[in-house]
């Protein structure tokens, strides 16, 4: 699979896909400070946890490209960063190829861990699988082959007869301008779906699983992902389809005993009355626009983990 949503660039910047421009164009930016991967992140060019992590470190080091020859204090930024930068020797040009390896390194960990992540995941995929995604949760959200894609392009890779049913994830529509884009590019069956139609496809026995990601998975197994997972979660139950979702190991928050005490983003409300730059609600009108829900764990069949699959009891 040749998609890579993040690397760096010749100079020593960057480079990102800008995933707002995706399925119409597919443009590359060369980010230079912090201050430009912060906004990347901000304005949804750069999205995904583990890739959002992965461009904050590297916008540490592209940040330092000018100043290769002065000290700089780093206490402010990531702690692994951090780490490294106390625990290096000298200033300048020394510390900034240290924080450059360091960056890649946290790179190279996530592709591995997707890898991981998806060779646990086909053990739950037959061929001729059909499966459900919401949002994106592929090698746009990660350094690597995704989380909840990951099991899907590794079937894929095998030669097993995969099907993906994605929901078009309002309103941002990760979905439908992502994920299908990434299916497409990688030649896996794929069939874009509205998100109300989902119940619809369960109730016709033709969804064999739901795949999707985390955010955050506290420690009695309730997790955050983007909003609509919960409605999944719960039409499964009903109609007796697995659902699981896929996360690296680092995504357990232990400290955090259960999702009632997780904070969800409330986005700006043009995002749901506005769409392609066109009203499509009344001026003024009053929009919720919660980012993420939460899915009790008593809906989750498993966690597909990069150290395996978790299965209740979770707390355990």
């Amino acid at each position: 699979m040749a998609i890579q949503a993040i690397s760096w660039s010749p100079s020593g910047a960057v480079r990102i896909i800008d995933q707002r421009a995706l399925p119409e164009a597919e443009i590359t930016r060369d980010l230079e400070s912090a201050e430009s991967v912060a906004d990347a992140i901000r304005q949804l060019q750069v999205r995904g946890a583990p890739l959002i992590g992965i461009a904050a470190a590297m916008g540490l080091v592209a940040a330092m490209r000018e100043q290769r020859t002065a000290a700089v204090n780093l206490r402010w930024a990531l702690d692994r960063m951090v780490r490294v930068a106390e625990g290096t020797p000298g200033e300048g040009a020394d510390l900034w190829e240290r924080l450059r390896v360091e960056a890649t390194a946290i790179w190279e960990e996530d592709r591995a861990m997707c890898r991981q992540i998806g060779e646990h995941g086909l053990t739950i995929l037959a061929d001729g699988a059909k499966v459900l995604t919401h949002c994106n949760t592929g090698a746009l959200a990660t350094g690597g082959i995704g989380t909840g894609l990951a099991p899907i392009y590794l079937a894929h890779e095998q030669g097993r007869k995969v099907h993906v049913y994605v929901g078009e994830t309002r309103p941002l529509l990760q979905g439908s301008r992502l994920t299908m884009w990434e299916l497409m590019h990688a030649g896996i069956s794929c069939t874009l779906i509205t998100d109300a139609a989902a119940a619809n496809l369960m109730r016709q026995a033709k969804v064999d699983a739901i795949l999707v990601g985390a955010d955050r998975i506290c420690a009695n197994g309730d997790f955050a992902n983007k909003i609509g997972t919960y409605g999944l979660a719960v039409l499964a139950r009903h109609h007796g389809v697995p659902f699981y979702c896929a996360a690296p190991w680092s995504t357990v928050d232990a400290a955090l005993a259960e999702g009632d005490l997780i904070p969800i983003e409330q986005r700006a409300a043009a995002e749901v009355t506005v769409m392609a730059g066109r009203p499509i609600a009344p001026d003024g009108a009053a929009a919720l626009n919660l980012a993420f829900d939460v899915t009790p764990a008593r809906y989750v069949t498993g966690f597909i983990t990069d150290r395996g699959i978790v299965q209740p009891p979770f707390a355990a």
